[in-house]
């Protein structure tokens, strides 16, 4: 099902905007792109989006300033906009405005999504959520700002362009982006690859207590709240420590831990076997998409770690 955006704000007079709790790229740049496209061109629309702290990596986006700290309200917005969520539950407190909203619209490419809104626009073979955001915007309209944000959520999911989700559309999407003139290669380094030095550190840490699984088909790892306070970082900077232990040779699927209180941990998960992850985050009550996917356990680490290796090596042919 293909949306028009314009077709479905014009003749609203309030939109909040909301996406997924720990925000990541493609979170951050959908929310964004969209948010500064209904400021733009629609100034008679009053808007407000909802993000949890995002990295300071992404905060030279246009608008990033404006985002409000999720809250729990009674406000009641003509249409609320549910970006990159799986599920509700995802968007932490904004749920509850978005449950109150008249019109309630989602867009999103998680394999685990039930589709939930008023309006759905998912597409679980999409490379990003920011790319459905670019196939629902005129092009015309599209403002280098505004490509800019498309373009952060496009490198983020796909792994700059590596993983399987990349497809000939996502290519052609990211060229008319480019073409908008955006500075890419600076985007790349400075949000993609680029780390402070206790991120290398903590990095480092994670690799260093690696362990092999399944002869060697699963690689797992994870770091500890003690850890974290060491090496002074927080969760959002331990992004593409899951993506370390995935380029591992030989390794078919990489498991990362993180604490996020004692003794439960987020788990983020990465195949390059055929295999569905997102099926095995489901019965945590997590989601996500075949090759990627999180969700959260409890425990000890390596217990944990075990269980759900247990669970990943009977789908390994």
């Amino acid at each position: 099902m293909q949306i028009r955006l314009d077709d479905i704000v014009k003749d609203k007079k309030t939109i909040g905007i909301g996406g997924h709790i720990r925000p990541d790229g493609d979170c951050v740049g959908s929310v964004l792109s969209v948010y500064n496209y209904i400021k733009t061109y629609y100034p008679e629309i009053s808007v407000d989006a909802y993000l949890e702290t995002i990295p300071n990596k992404f905060k030279f986006l246009m608008n990033s300033a404006d985002l409000k700290e999720p809250v729990e309200s009674d406000k009641v917005y003509d249409l609320f906009i549910c970006l990159d969520c799986s599920d509700i539950k995802r968007l932490g407190p904004s749920g509850k405005m978005f449950e109150n909203a008249k019109k309630r619209l989602c867009i999103d490419h998680h394999l685990s999504n039930e589709s939930f809104a008023d309006i759905n626009y998912i597409i679980p073979d999409e490379s990003s959520t920011c790319e459905l955001v670019f196939n629902s915007m005129d092009e015309d309209k599209i403002t280098t700002d505004i490509a800019t944000s498309l373009y952060l959520g496009i490198i983020h999911d796909t792994g700059v362009f590596r993983y399987d989700c990349t497809h000939f559309s996502t290519m052609v999407a990211a060229g008319k982006l480019m073409g908008k003139g955006i500075n890419f290669p600076k985007l790349i380094d400075e949000t993609f690859y680029q780390k402070t030095f206790n991120q290398n550190k903590v990095t480092g840490c994670a690799l260093e207590k690696a362990k092999l699984y399944a002869d060697g088909r699963i690689i797992a790892s994870y770091i500890t709240m003690e850890e974290m306070a060491k090496y002074d970082v927080l969760p959002r900077h331990l992004d593409g420590i899951v993506s370390e232990l995935r380029d591992t040779k030989d390794a078919e699927v990489a498991i990362f831990l993180y604490e996020l209180e004692k003794g439960s941990f987020k788990v983020s998960s990465r195949a390059t076997a055929d295999i569905n992850l997102a099926e095995v985050a489901s019965r945590h009550g997590g989601g996500g998409h075949a090759k990627a996917a999180g969700f959260e356990v409890f425990g000890e680490p390596e217990a944990a770690i075990q269980g759900i290796v247990d669970e990943i090596t009977p789908l390994l042919i």
